[in-house]
């Protein structure tokens, strides 16, 4: 063999050294299943979405002028049908003005866009709430508007429901993928209020707190939430901890099956406008759990 020359590129799973992935993306995947297998695809987050399946995404906005735009591209470039609902809180920013823009009657409409008005701030679960109650899609995921946390993983995060296995995916920014390290004892207080919640819910958890929170569209329909502010995330747990299909006769039936799997986790600081305050929320939240542990 000539030293000089390059290698024979190898073939994946029979395909020669020059075959190249096909264009349509439908394709490609049926494609990349063949050359790495179905079961690495699914490690990967490649798998088939059923082409009826239609993914709402929930995005609370408060003062996020300055990351709202980009969330929305790249939330617009997952590979899923989407019904994509921002709810503005009362920003002050510029964001109201800039959302305003976009709605139909606006001067740059984005038909893509259901976009919502809060005359007050009223807070991320009051946020949340008003667009579940918008929401008509199979599933229903949670996204913050400030970059913290990466739209490509939603297919990761919809996998189980897709595959019957799950009602509720949870993410986790604690069981092994990239994170920007720092605010160690925002850590703490996230891991406390966890294990708290977990005691109550019987769950075990790794994140209670975290964003990313994916329900089948019957689960938000079947619970009532009631928690304005950070509050949202320890009360949407015990509820759907609790909560129960109905059987064929209306009888409470199975419980709802919950997942967890990582996600990425690119925190912003204070200075940075983060919005919550540890001590304040920290405390609400441990009300909440004590409170919806007991009482809905």
């Amino acid at each position: 063999m000539d030293p000089t020359s390059s290698p024979e590129r190898p073939s994946i799973s029979g395909l020669g050294p020059d075959t190249r992935p096909p264009e349509d993306p439908k394709a490609r995947l049926d494609w990349l299943m063949d050359a790495l297998g179905e079961a690495n695809c699914r490690r990967l987050g490649l798998f088939h979405v059923p082409d009826d399946l239609v993914l709402s995404v929930v995005i609370p906005v408060y003062n996020e002028r300055r990351t709202i735009e980009e969330i929305l591209r790249r939330v617009r470039e997952t590979p899923i049908a989407k019904q994509i609902i921002l709810i503005d809180d009362c920003s002050t920013d510029g964001t109201r003005d800039l959302l305003r823009r976009w709605r139909p009657e606006g001067e740059d409409p984005q038909p893509d866009l259901t976009i919502l008005f809060h005359e007050r701030n009223r807070g991320k679960g009051a946020a949340l709430r008003t667009g579940f109650a918008h929401a008509t899609g199979d599933l229903v995921i949670v996204q913050d508007a400030d970059l913290e946390y990466d739209p490509a993983e939603y297919l990761r995060l919809i996998e189980p429901i897709v595959d019957g296995r799950a009602d509720v995916v949870f993410g986790s920014r604690f069981i092994g993928e990239t994170h920007r390290v720092h605010l160690f004892w925002h850590a703490v207080a996230n891991q406390g209020l966890t294990f708290l919640s977990n005691m109550f819910t019987n769950l075990n958890l790794t994140d209670m707190e975290v964003c990313y929170k994916v329900f089948r569209r019957e689960v938000l329909q079947g619970i009532t939430l009631k928690s304005d502010r950070f509050g949202f995330e320890p009360e949407v747990t015990a509820k759907v901890a609790r909560f129960r299909f109905p059987d064929a006769n209306g009888r409470r039936g199975r419980k709802c099956r919950i997942y967890e799997t990582p996600v990425s986790y690119h925190g912003r600081s204070f200075e940075e406008g983060k919005h919550i305050r540890p001590l304040r929320d920290g405390l609400r939240a441990l009300y909440c759990i004590l409170r919806y542990a007991f009482a809905d």
